[in-house]
């Protein structure tokens, strides 16, 4: 953007002309309507009230009332891959994000990197002097950057944000989140029991950042990013919010599914033929097998609520409930961000776009969690547990989530949830409002549409052209088309006619009013793609997509079909990746150092993400803390790696050393020293894991050992997770434990720093090397560091 210098330049300065244009910052037109998009994480389509939903969401539906809400926008069914759309226009293989970053195949269709040539709005608007700012989840970086020793280069702030706050990674705890602000990772700024919630302090950055513009530039332009954690799993709120539902959701999901379709038809949301498709659409674990007689995904199946207990009832009724409680708390920090707009005289003149990312969440199962992070693991969710976790759903000592049923409920009419390319999967609410730009006020527009088409429209609002070079980088098309002609008419033919989708196995391509899709479940490793089932709908009139005209229309479906992989082949779409979710995550990625066998921290540095720390699974392992211990009543953290939900940690109370390791959130094992604490410099206080077998294979159980120098303080059984402690945040600190607590018998307060001795250093050795021959080389080598 810069331009070339058109002053004189002489000798003597008196004789010069200075030409200011070269070096002076960017400045957008007067009256540049400032841009805000309201990201939601896994909402469906008949969650929000002004959808027809049974969850109350007023300031959305203020929103909406000031502006239009559009029935058929679609995204890609899954989170990194939509908000690559929402932020480039480019379809989400395009921009190498076939699927989540933390899921990346090392091919081109899904690398984890937003390449250069697809860059993002921000870095559009930032060199068209609009301010940026983004506060919550990003999730647009690959796992080997997530990490402070890594290029900055994906982050937030290396795509054109000017300031970032907020979470890199699929999801975060709401009550012990993993933050970082700007290039740096923080701690949250309170506790639970201080009233912490993360879309609070979200919501307080968010309208601190345009303040901090504001204030001084009133009439600069602003570009806000606004990706609340909600309502993602874990679905954590204060129970009051809960509590407002109680009751609400006893008569059950299939029954919610009747009453949101009838406030959908009322409202004019869907057409007065739509009908509900059956509640397991695709099949069910005993009724369907795949090729080769592979199973159907387990998790993919819901019970009919007539055919559950009691106690199931009451159970699943109070999920849907703390569900509903975080969506509409969530919208309470929405309005508190338009109230401010408001305040400040900029409401008006905002561009504000609500969507969500994809379709609401099936990753609970069938029976519901209590710990999203066994089904990352394998291991599926045990009822009586969950029942005893009741009273707890939504709190700090949960990481929880509802069953498939609700899923089905809060995507009505549609069939199937998150991660499937039929519409309960890609058609999500959509939610424009400008008052100063759009003379309608809460209308209806049922033009087909894609997240690809959000920047186009911006930039048409703008005033703005695609720009061929960002960054010295050519460009590659946007994709997307400009929605702006709905505007003004809701009879306006829609501008987009084709839109391909593929997500996890699953495929599907809109053309004209017609969608052909496959019955291919997701991640369920199915594989033998050319002999898929593809269903064909008539989606301008059958939006649940119930009456499949495959053998009514032969030619239009194989035209579909056809027009599919050539959309697949434009946007380099394979291969296809359906593999299950553990087999997925356990895939081997590249990292900025290769794997070794001992791996030293210190204390005090920042936390360290599980995808670039010592990995302990499947593996013996010894972890040794050099210390200093003036007397015996040292207390707290030497090594925490992980949550209560899934992790492991070594910590002094009591003057005793003790082992704690939490299976997947199921069993708390602990392992306590028989003997007080030594005293002395360069002690050597360590637990030892020796794997005896595998039980199921991947799971590593064995024998963990205490010692104080080379002597025996301690031993017991234990099982160590196949998976990740979690999907995404809570890794490796030294000398506290930062986040989520590993157990609750940790002396003091957060964050449990060590105190009453000295913490040199903590080595963890991963060599297999046997114990005693170990200890003597790790007391040399913490000797010699």
């Amino acid at each position: 953007m810069s331009e070339p210098f058109r002053g004189v330049v002489n000798p003597d300065i008196r004789e010069s002309t200075p030409a200011w244009a070269p070096f002076s910052q960017p400045v957008a037109p007067p009256r540049t309507p400032n841009v805000v998009y309201v990201v939601l994480d896994d909402v469906g389509f008949g969650a929000l009230s002004c959808y027809g939903g049974l969850i109350e969401t007023p300031h959305i539906d203020r929103i909406a009332a000031a502006g239009l809400r559009y029935t058929q926008w679609h995204t890609t069914a899954l989170c990194s891959p939509t908000r690559s759309c929402l932020l480039t226009g480019r379809n989400h293989t395009t921009n190498g994000m076939a699927c989540i970053t933390e899921a990346a195949t090392g091919f081109p269709n899904g690398n984890g990197h937003v390449p250069p040539e697809c860059a993002t709005l921000a870095e559009v608007l930032v060199e068209r002097g609009i301010s940026t700012a983004m506060v919550g989840k990003w999730h647009l970086c690959a796992q080997d950057e997530m990490n402070l020793a890594a290029s900055k280069r994906n982050w937030p702030i290396g795509r054109g944000f000017e300031r970032f706050y907020g979470f890199l990674g699929a999801e975060t705890n709401q009550w012990y989140p993993d933050l970082v602000h700007d290039n740096h990772p923080v701690d949250a700024p309170a506790t639970p029991a201080e009233g912490y919630h993360l879309s609070v302090d979200l919501t307080d950055r968010a309208i601190a950042f345009i303040d901090d513009v504001k204030t001084i530039a009133p009439e600069r332009t602003v570009f806000l990013y606004y990706a609340l954690g909600a309502a993602h799993a874990p679905h954590h709120v204060p129970r009051e919010w809960a509590d407002r539902y109680k009751g609400r959701f006893d008569m059950g999901y299939e029954a919610a599914r009747e009453q949101i379709l009838a406030r959908q038809k009322a409202m004019g949301i869907v057409p007065d033929t739509t009908e509900l498709p059956p509640i397991n659409p695709i099949g069910t674990p005993g009724a369907r097998t795949g090729p080769e007689g592979k199973p159907f995904p387990p998790l993919d199946y819901t019970k009919p609520w007539a055919e559950l207990s009691a106690d199931e009832q009451r159970l699943f009724a109070r999920m849907a409930e703390v569900y509903a409680g975080f969506l509409t708390h969530a919208d309470h920090q929405i309005g508190r961000l338009l109230d401010y707009l408001e305040s400040i005289d900029q409401l008006d003149n905002t561009i504000i776009a609500v969507v969500s990312d994809n379709g609401a969440s099936g990753e609970g199962g069938p029976n519901g969690s209590v710990n999203e992070n066994k089904m990352f693991n394998g291991i599926p969710d045990d009822l009586d547990a969950n029942l005893a976790m009741l009273d707890d759903l939504g709190g700090p000592l949960t990481y929880n989530h509802y069953p498939t049923g609700w899923a089905m409920a809060f995507n009505t009419p549609f069939k199937m949830w998150k991660r499937y390319s039929f519409n309960g999967g890609t058609c999500d609410p959509c939610i424009v409002s400008w008052p100063a730009g759009i003379a309608a006020r809460g209308e209806i527009r049922h033009q087909y549409h894609h997240a690809i088409d959000l920047v186009p429209t911006v930039l048409d609002c703008l005033g703005l052209a695609q720009p061929d070079i960002v960054r010295g980088v050519t460009q590659l098309p946007i994709q997307g088309v400009s929605m702006t002609s709905s505007f003004t008419s809701a009879d306006a033919p829609s501008t987009r006619t084709t839109q391909f989708f593929s997500m996890l196995g699953t495929r599907g391509i809109y053309h004209d009013g017609w969608k052909a899709v496959t019955t291919h479940p997701a991640i369920g490793g199915w594989g033998n793609y050319e002999q898929d089932t593809w269903e064909l709908y008539h989606v301008d009139v059958d939006r649940s997509e119930l009456h499949d005209l495959a053998s009514e229309e032969p030619d239009r479906l194989a035209e579909l079909i056809g027009l599919w992989f050539y959309e697949a082949g434009a946007n380099h779409a394979f291969p296809l990746d359906d593999r299950s979710a553990l087999e997925i995550f356990l895939t081997p990625r590249p990292q900025l150092v290769a794997p070794r066998e001992r791996y030293v921290y210190r204390p005090g540095g920042a936390e360290i993400p599980e995808f670039v720390a010592v990995n302990v699974h499947n593996r013996s392992f010894t972890i040794g803390a050099d210390v200093d211990l003036p007397t015996p009543d040292a207390q707290g953290v030497l090594l925490a790696h992980g949550s209560r939900f899934g992790g492991h940690s070594l910590y002094v109370r009591d003057r005793r050393l003790h082992y704690v390791n939490s299976f997947v959130g199921i069993t708390e094992q602990r392992v306590d020293a028989t003997e007080d604490l030594p005293t002395g410099e360069h002690l050597l206080l360590s637990a030892s894991f020796e794997k005896t077998g595998e039980d199921p294979p991947g799971t590593a159980s064995g024998t963990l050992t205490l010692f104080y120098g080379d002597r025996a303080v301690g031993e017991g059984e234990i099982r160590m997770q196949p998976g990740s402690f979690s999907l995404a945040g809570e890794g490796l600190t030294v000398g506290r434990d930062s986040g989520e607590p590993l157990t609750d018998d940790y002396p003091g307060e957060a964050p449990w720093r060590f105190t009453g001795g000295t913490l040199h250093r903590v080595a963890v050795d991963v060599s297999g090397t046997p114990y005693v021959d170990l200890e003597r080389e790790a007391v040399a080598m913490l000797a010699r560091e």
